[in-house]
């Protein structure tokens, strides 16, 4: 016999080991109830930290039924999560946590003459699209998460999304679910009772289920009418009000019911055709204010998106990277306060009717904008819907203890009482003592207020509820909604009553039971909720530095490593699948433990004593780390700016107390020293790779993939002085460079060096070698991915010491490798704030920034390569640091040559990541995911570049390519 689960009970389930072992025999799909696996799934995007039972990864939906039903059995509550961004607390919870979107993430069926898809609800937004695109299709609920939104996530909340003035929410376009009752049952829940369900899905409920829910809605019909906001976002507790509508049916009833009535296992999807042509146009303004006054007659020009963008938000993102060129292109540098902005979107299928739509939109805006830019080209329009759709993390990116949060950011206001909203609330949030950024969806009046509060002060915590006591009664007396599209969750049921009344929210409470009388699905979410800051919910009362890491590198500029790692908000941009670099050990291995923010969350795990009294010697939290490809990708593309690589040296300065270095990993970090001595051996240690019986050795005992032939050992490494490329400076010589060559190039491929000398010396450049006495430079790389910090500052003194002798001449450092050189950029400062450290950065440049830079393009004279096209694979280091373009430019400047990036991520070799024996599988799925595929598909005249040294090595071991660095390319485009 099963027993009702109230929030309380709910709060005090506890771990079930039959339960568990039932689970395993059960299903397919995997389960894990380990301490670790339970911390990652206790969080999602929002303020709360709730630990599970376990976690379950159905395969099926068959899978999803049993679990359903085993829980049940034994007393626990089950939660059905999607990415885990929810912003609400809708997808965390005590009981099991129901995955879907590891292996639940296929097309069922498709209808494309009918418009129609059917999904598993673990399929990604951006994933769906690019699987429709073929055929001028797509699905229209543009959520700013798009990269990871899992369509049953979106059901779920009834999401909406910026171009929502046009096309509504998610109800409007679900035109059938199945899902699993709490007891156990599937069945088929249509929009049109009148329809079947798809081949192969279940039928529907009897038909006494539904009309009892019909009935309901005839009994509160007056009340719905009276109590439901009159604007186009509310999504607050269960939309009773629409099975009133024409052809409305139990699927409406179901989108939007945050996984507390059934869990879905496919939904019926409607489709629309892409149009032909886009565009936007970014009005700026003086004031927010000014802007929202604007919004309705922009919105009466028939816009399929209008965006607001507050000054705010836009002075954080021109502090991250990935926003800069946007900012520049619409006039705004960084350097004052850019103005508040709003972004019009128009698209139809006729170029005249959006040139005349833009044409309007300028006229309209004449007297009351401060400008108008025109983003015609795709390039520019994707750049700003990047940044806008950054907009929460963005909003997070600031090191300060007090955060902006997500609590009142989802109010719906009637479009004319936008600027009182504004105001008003205002007013309220300065009267509370903190401040706010405001963006988003100001065609639908839904804008995403954030109030910066720090949930570790007791007197924040009171102030997070006041300010959304004051902001929710101000919403609904301007007329609006307190819920607008990211659903209730925590943080908003109990507001429920306030706004709609206790009547409907006992109605509520009647559909609620009709569907799970037990309570057992995601309980205390829109019926009987907690408070919304109740204590034991809230994920800061578990602090931060309980067990601290001692640290080695400067995390000065976010105050501290705790709060470095707690920069992640669990947003989820690295649960991409996208073509991108981040996040590669993710988007291989689709675990949640392997993307940037499993290991931000497992280090938090760890610095707030969840993971034991010796979190640093958990083996869970090693792998979670282990498989950090270093790649930096975070550093660029995380909105929030986390930076695991770097967390990654630190985290393993400190287990090699309890992980003592391994043989390879001595010989793989000490490369550096011993590499005269073996280039001297060269024919001797390449032996390796011609014999197998050495190649098998190697692996057993020392863990070196026997499969992988390792870089080939140069008996002729690079060396200095370089008078014999003196003659080939061009007169009169512009000035001096001094050139790092780094071990790899010096001592595997030193042809790559000469040709760099050949081509400084062709532009009219003096070359000098960066050198010291004794063994050459080393940028301390191999040691510092070993956890070798004090061995890597011994390196990088001696260079910073030689290449300060450069810089203090004003003689720049120009470098091959991107991985070595660009240390000197990143970790060297972190590693010596000292000020020659600061100028050896600062001045060190890759060969084609430096050529860009240096205007030296025009002197090379450059003749038209043997071939017409080549393909660029940018080193991940290179994009991390916005690097890649000069490479691009620097090669368009060859005549006659066609120059195309690669779009691709991580090669996956990550410096000896893919040759080290338990690694070599990930590395090769890394490397599939989108640059081998583009590698085999070269033609014979293409020629293919790759400036690192790792990324040559893949590509020629993995598709039997031939990678060139840009130096060989461009001394190959000398005249003559």
């Amino acid at each position: 016999m099963t027993r009702p689960i109230s929030h309380d009970r709910a709060g005090t389930q506890r771990p079930r080991p039959r339960l568990e072992a039932r689970l395993r025999a059960g299903q397919r799909g995997e389960v894990r109830f380990d301490r670790f696996t339970r911390g990652l799934y206790s969080t999602d995007a929002s303020i709360y930290q709730v630990r599970p039972l376990g976690v379950v990864f159905p395969e099926s939906a068959e899978d999803v039924r049993r679990t359903i039903e085993l829980a049940g059995e034994h007393d626990a509550s089950v939660v059905v999560r999607g990415a885990g961004t929810s912003q609400s607390g809708q997808s965390i919870g005590r009981g099991v946590i129901l995955d879907t979107s590891r292996a639940l993430n296929g097309v069922l069926d498709f209808d494309p003459a009918g418009r129609r898809v059917v999904v598993e609800p673990g399929i990604v937004l951006d994933r769906l699209n690019a699987f429709l695109r073929p055929h001028g299709l797509f699905f229209p609920i543009d959520v700013a998460t798009a990269s990871r939104a899992t369509l049953g996530g979106m059901a779920g909340n009834n999401s909406a999304g910026a171009r929502s003035v046009r096309y509504g929410h998610m109800v409007e376009h679900v035109s059938g679910i199945e899902a699993v009752l709490a007891d156990g049952r599937r069945a088929w829940f249509a929009r049109d009772t009148n329809g079947g369900a798809p081949p192969g899905r279940s039928g529907p409920l009897p038909s006494a289920f539904e009309a009892d829910l019909r009935a309901l809605h005839a009994r509160e019909a007056d009340e719905l009418a009276r109590r439901i906001p009159d604007v186009p976002r509310h999504v607050a507790g269960y939309a009773l009000h629409r099975l009133g509508r024409p052809g409305a049916g139990l699927s409406d009833l179901l989108v939007g019911s945050e996984g507390t009535l059934a869990v879905f296992t496919a939904l019926e999807l409607d489709l629309q055709p892409i149009p032909t042509v886009r565009t936007l146009a970014v009005c700026g303004f003086d004031r927010v204010r000014a802007a929202l006054a604007a919004v309705p007659a922009i919105v009466a020009l028939g816009p399929t998106a209008v965006e607001l963008v507050d000054a705010t938000l836009l002075e954080l993102a021109a502090q991250i990277p990935r926003f800069e060129r946007a900012l520049r292109q619409l006039g705004e540098d960084g350097g004052r306060r850019p103005r508040d902005i709003l972004v019009v979107e128009f698209a139809d299928d006729d170029p005249d009717r959006v040139s005349a739509s833009l044409s309007a939109l300028e006229s309209t805006m004449g007297g009351v904008a401060a400008g108008v830019v025109r983003a015609e080209s795709s390039e520019f329009q994707a750049r700003i819907w990047s940044l806008r759709k950054a907009g929460l993390s963005i909003s997070m990116s600031r090191p300060t203890a007090r955060k902006p949060l997500a609590f009142i950011e989802d109010c719906a206001i009637p479009l004319e009482r936008l600027p009182e909203w504004h105001r008003r609330l205002t007013e309220i949030i300065d009267r509370h003592a903190t401040h706010a950024v405001w963006y988003a969806h100001a065609s639908v009046g839904c804008l995403h207020v954030r109030p910066a509060l720090d949930l570790r002060d007791g007197d924040d915590v009171e102030r997070l509820r006041a300010i959304a006591a004051d902001a929710f009664a101000l919403a609904g007396d301007l007329g609006g909604s307190h819920s607008g599209e990211h659903g209730d969750g925590w943080i908003r049921s109990e507001f429920l009553e306030p706004m709609l009344g206790k009547r409907l929210v006992s109605a509520f409470g009647e559909i609620k039971r009709r569907f799970d009388p037990d309570d057992r699905l995601n309980p205390g979410k829109i019926v009987d909720p907690p408070r919304m800051n109740d204590a034991s919910l809230l994920r800061a009362r578990n602090g931060l530095e309980t067990q601290k890491l001692p640290t080695v590198l400067d995390w000065e500029k976010w105050g501290g490593f705790s709060r470095a790692v707690d920069m992640c908000n669990n947003n989820g941009t690295c649960l991409k699948r996208s073509p991108g670099v981040m996040c590669p050990s993710f988007r291989a291995t689709s675990d949640e433990r392997h993307s940037t923010r499993g290991r931000a969350n497992a280090l938090r795990l760890a610095l707030s004593g969840q993971l034991g009294d010796d979190p640093w010697a958990s083996p869970e939290l090693y792998d979670a780390m282990d498989l950090c490809l270093g790649c930096k990708a975070c550093r660029r593309e995380c909105p929030t700016g986390v930076d695991m690589a770097r967390m990654k040296i630190d985290f393993l300065h400190r287990v090699r107390a309890d992980r003592p270095l391994s043989p390879r990993d001595r010989a793989l970090a000490w490369l550096p020293r011993y590499a005269p001595l073996a280039s001297r051996l060269a024919p001797l240690v390449n032996l390796r790779n011609r014999v197998p019986a050495l190649a098998r050795l190697g692996e057993r005992v020392a863990g070196l993939a026997a499969d992988r032939p390792l870089p080939r050992w140069s008996s002729r490494p690079f060396t200095g002085p370089l008078r014999s490329h003196a003659a080939e400076v061009r007169s009169p010589p512009r000035g001096r460079v001094a050139l790092f060559v780094d071990t790899f190039t010096r001592y595997f491929e030193p042809e790559i060096a000469h040709a760099a000398v050949r081509v400084l010396a062709r532009a009219g450049w003096r070359v000098e070698e960066a050198s010291t006495a004794g063994r050459p430079l080393c940028c301390g790389r191999t040691f510092l991915n070993v956890g070798l910090v004090e061995e890597a500052r011994v390196e990088l003194d001696r260079t910073v010491r030689a290449l300060g002798r450069f810089v203090a001449r004003g003689i720049p450092v120009v470098g091959l490798e991107p991985s070595c050189l660009l240390t000197l950029r990143d970790e060297l400062p972190a590693l010596d704030p000292g000020p020659a450290a600061a100028e050896v950065a600062a001045r060190a440049r890759l060969l084609t920034e430096w050529l860009v830079e240096a205007g030296a393009l025009e002197r090379l004279e450059l003749a038209p390569l043997p071939v017409r096209r080549v393909r660029v694979h940018g080193h991940c280091h290179e994009k991390a640091f916005g690097a890649d373009g000069p490479t691009l430019e620097v090669l368009r400047a060859i005549p006659d040559l066609e120059v195309e990036p690669i779009s691709a991520g991580c090669c996956g070799m990550a410096g000896s990541f893919g040759y080290e024996a338990e690694h070599a599988d990930v590395s090769r799925r890394v490397a599939e995911l989108e640059l081998l595929p583009a590698v085999r598909a070269l033609a014979e005249d293409e020629w293919l570049i790759a400036n690192g040294t790792s990324c040559r090595h893949q590509i020629a071991d993995l598709a039997d390519a031939r990678g060139r660095h840009v130096a060989t390319v461009l001394d190959a485009a000398q005249p003559g």
